[in-house]
């Protein structure tokens, strides 16, 4: 993330800018779909995996961050002012804020640390608590575990948060810092134009996901040509799709989950699109891999089993949503335990972690490290007595 931190004054400003992302961003779309286009049978692993991956996984997350961002939408709930008048009880709110899905939370509890509001203890509380947008994709395909992990979030973060506390002192680390997050100012992009266009293929997306997920075949429902496969047809185009529009978006994924100046509509479907993108190269990540080495990916995680936990926490300490991503889907499709997950969801910050490293790098390599400890136990601990 291009992150350029000024001072002005007294007052610092955290500005996302955005230029220089688009081309990275469009280089890597334009390579997803470059396969999709190949021929013979990794072509159709290539389109299938996309097929899959948006009727199994994206229509879900679609519907999951219309009822979440919806609720974001519509509240007028000032945190900032209530933190203010809740001083006693920050720990265990950084974790409530921190575990709900998504990193808007957990990014305004960031900047009340460093603007010296809130104690270190509660910036490792959110740090712990908080999985992301990786969330989304949990809730909308496992829904217990998904609420498993918000339950275990809070619960693990404030005991964190009040342990370091107990052993620094709330004033350990204290910033004292005005601090503005600010966005290039970008509420509608050209990629919005397409908006209408992804609503048309995901309502009757959302609903042949559905019906996949009872085991209906819906092309013996259908009267259609025999040449014409609604799902392939329906997953394909709305895979192209979501690629399509995040790769020409010039907005970060950071501002498209987190900047409440934007519509509701546009957070929806930006958001949709990025998580979707990570989840179809999660998939093509294991089935390419696969189709070049023959290797059994099950057997080898099997055999290194006392290790994923570990290499699924270390994944955690990367910046940013997308690795987390990546690891969600290795776990809905089987190839890592629950155990890996858990370790993951705590140890990893999402992008709640950016601006911390921005204005307070100590702290946050810190509140990083302290994470993997809960991470470990919570982890092994599951892996030793439930699996």
């Amino acid at each position: 993330m291009n992150t350029l931190i000024s001072a002005i004054k007294d007052k610092q400003k955290i500005m996302f800018a955005n230029e220089g992302r688009l081309l990275k961003k469009s280089f890597f779309g334009l390579l997803i779909l470059t396969l999709a286009f190949q021929t013979g049978n990794f072509g159709n692993i290539v389109r299938q995996s996309m097929v899959d991956a948006y009727l199994a996984v994206s229509v879900f997350v679609g519907f999951t961050l219309i009822v979440f961002i919806g609720l974001d939408s519509l509240t007028k709930f000032d945190i900032n002012s209530f933190l203010e008048k809740t001083k006693k009880l920050h720990v265990p709110i950084a974790s409530f804020l921190g575990a709900i899905p998504g990193c808007g939370g957990a990014i305004i509890v960031v900047t009340q640390y460093i603007q010296g509001r809130i104690s270190f203890g509660s910036l490792v509380a959110v740090l712990t608590a908080t999985m992301g947008d990786a969330a989304f994709l949990i809730l909308a395909m496992e829904p217990s575990t998904g609420l498993l992990i918000f339950v275990l979030g809070i619960f693990v973060g404030t005991a964190s948060g009040y342990i370091v506390d107990m052993f620094h002192g709330n004033n350990f680390m204290l910033a004292n810092s005005n601090i503005e997050l600010e966005f290039q100012k970008l509420k509608k992009t050209f990629v919005s134009k397409f908006n209408v266009f992804w609503l048309i293929l995901f309502f009757p997306g959302f609903i042949i996901g559905v019906l996949l997920a009872f085991q209906i075949d819906v092309n013996n429902y259908l009267q259609l040509p025999s040449n014409i496969n609604i799902v392939v047809l329906l997953g394909s185009a709305g895979a192209i799709l979501s690629i399509f529009m995040w790769s020409l978006n010039p907005l970060s994924d950071f501002q498209c989950s987190t900047d409440k100046s934007r519509g509701f509509l546009s957070r929806v479907i930006d958001t949709t699109n990025f998580v979707s993108t990570w989840v179809i190269s999660g998939f093509l990540v294991f089935e390419t891999f696969m189709y070049f080495t023959s290797i059994d990916l099950k057997l080898i995680f099997d055999l290194w089993l006392p290790f994923v936990p570990l290499v699924a926490i270390l994944f955690g300490f990367l910046p940013g949503c997308g690795p987390q991503i990546v690891v969600a889907t290795l776990y809905l499709n089987g190839y890592i335990p629950l155990s890996a997950e858990l370790g993951n969801a705590i140890s990893n910050d999402g992008d709640a972690l950016f601006p911390a490293i921005a204005l307070a790098p100590k702290a946050a390599i810190l509140a990083t490290i302290y994470s993997a400890f809960p991470a470990i136990i919570v982890a092994y601990s599951y892996m030793i007595f439930f699996e």
